[in-house]
């Protein structure tokens, strides 16, 4: 009986310090993933279909003035420094697609760090993590979300990157470039390995 026990604590004991090294392993790949982007999260005032498509509109708007702020060829430090100074001009982009829609909503903007699941966009995806975030939030802010990159401008209008371009410009690393495109074998596996160890994290939280 002793020796089962043993057994039974040894193999608990392994797995556990698995886990932690893989999840440090991952954890530390996200990290560095998420010191390379700004993320982009609007919510919208309701679910309704009308306060829907308003989220959208003001989607477009945001993401097409903060573009406007980034210095030519900006680092990371430097568009976060432009959100961060015109946060209220974002707002006030972002209020007047509502006014203009028929609507008193208010909205508000902020640089904040978000939780985001695991999300597939064109040609590239992010696992899930905490990340620094331009959160946009219309009215009361109870809709679903909508989510994509800020910085590099990887989402929308004529100013976006694809992901060849913020590897050429230095926004990420070939290997975190690999990642994200998929062309790292495995990469479906990681990020839903990240996502559970954020889950895990959260339970424990």
């Amino acid at each position: 009986m002793d020796r089962k026990l043993k057994t039974w604590e040894l193999a608990l004991m392994l797995g556990v310090l698995m886990a932690v090294v893989a999840g440090g392993w991952l954890g530390q790949e996200q990290r560095e993933l998420a010191d390379s982007v700004i993320r982009f999260h609007v919510i919208a005032n309701s679910d309704s279909e009308a306060d829907q498509a308003l989220k959208l509109a003001v989607r477009d708007r945001v993401l097409e003035e903060a573009q406007d702020l980034y210095p030519e060829d900006a680092t990371l430090e430097e568009a976060q420094a432009a959100l961060e100074g015109h946060l209220n001009a974002l707002a006030a982009a972002g209020r007047t697609v509502v006014e203009d829609e028929g609507y008193d909503y208010p909205v508000t903007a902020q640089l904040t760090d978000c939780w985001f699941p695991t999300k597939e966009y064109e040609g590239f995806a992010l696992p899930a993590g905490s990340y620094t975030a331009l959160r946009v939030t219309i009215g009361e802010g109870k809709g679903q979300n909508w989510w994509c990159v800020a910085f590099p401008p990887l989402c929308l209008g004529a100013a976006s990157e694809t992901v060849d371009q913020a590897l050429e410009a230095g926004h990420f690393t070939p290997e975190q470039g690999a990642l994200v495109t998929g062309a790292d074998e495995g990469y479906v596996l990681k990020f839903k390995a990240m996502e559970w160890l954020g889950e895990l994290q959260e339970f424990f939280e």
